[in-house]
């Protein structure tokens, strides 16, 4: 069995992790090494105020005047993966670092796994880092789970799991972060 830890809006997360007074917020966040500054990723408020990806910060400002543009923060991004991994490693030795906030484990021992990791979705939570988590037969199952799990899921049976899928769910869990 695998699983997969999954980070919803790594960047955002890592640049907003210690300001809670921004969760009501509306937020983007940037990229501010590109050309021309662009939103990557925004928090829901920023979505409800109608502000999307691709946009540039004059237009979001136009959407809402409460938006707060963030930067990305790589120092934090980078601590918040070291803490992700840590975590994951508490589960298994059997650790990958997917991608900038996603780990899938490999376990040897199936006992008690929504147990387990649960308790270390409640750890990064007590980090302030929010966290999902899907276990399935395989990585890609675990993975493509994790998109959709609130705060986990748990898929015995990978094809009646992907069969009443619509397509859609493949390009939001292909979008990543």
């Amino acid at each position: 069995m695998f699983a997969t830890i999954y980070l919803p809006n790594f960047y955002l997360q890592a640049a907003t992790r210690h300001q809670p007074e921004l969760r009501a917020k509306p937020v983007g966040l940037i990229e501010e090494q590109q050309r021309k500054p662009v939103i990557v990723q925004l928090n829901e408020p920023a979505e409800k105020a109608g502000i999307r990806k691709g946009m540039t910060p004059s237009q979001a400002l136009a959407r809402s005047l409460r938006v707060v543009i963030k930067t990305r923060a790589q120092m934090q991004e980078k601590s918040i993966q070291e803490i992700l991994i840590h975590h994951a490693f508490t589960l298994s030795p059997f650790v990958e670092a997917t991608a900038p906030g996603i780990c899938t484990v490999q376990f040897t021992d199936d006992r008690n796994l929504s147990e387990k990791v649960s308790r270390v979705i409640q750890q990064l939570a007590e980090c302030e880092i929010a966290a999902q988590a899907a276990i399935a037969p395989t990585p890609d199952t675990s993975f493509l789970a994790a998109n959709l799990a609130r705060p986990l899921l748990q898929i015995e049976n990978a094809k009646d799991f992907l069969v009443p899928l619509p397509i859609e769910t493949l390009a939001i869990a292909g979008g990543g972060e």
